[in-house]
């Protein structure tokens, strides 16, 4: 890609995509991948904030790059990174594993 450019050229590097060119590339990109639902570009920018959650990059900073205002916002993303909900350790759970060692009443 050209430093100057854009992530999704038009004809011209300098030109991008319009938004329904942009639209049509992503659908058939779908159908080309065998992905039955529904999709478009905000797909596109759905699943790059949830990757960037599911792989630990703090909310602020996805944030930032998705340019919210407001982190509720981007906090919307949270709800689909399962595998980042299910890698947490609760602390209360940490507490059982620091206790197990011990003798009753210690």
């Amino acid at each position: 890609m050209h430093p100057d450019g854009w992530l999704f050229p038009g004809q011209h590097y300098l030109k991008p995509l319009s938004t329904r060119q942009l639209h049509r590339v992503v659908v058939e990109a779908g159908h080309a991948a065998g992905i039955g639902k529904r999709i478009g570009p905000h797909t596109l920018r759905h699943c790059f904030a949830t990757h960037l959650l599911e792989d630990g990059v703090d909310v602020r900073v996805i944030q930032a790059l998705l340019g919210h205002a407001r982190l509720d916002t981007t906090a919307f993303y949270t709800k689909v990174a399962t595998r980042t909900m299910r890698a947490v350790t609760s602390p209360l759970d940490r507490l059982a594993i620091a206790t197990e060692g011990r003798a009753p009443g210690g």
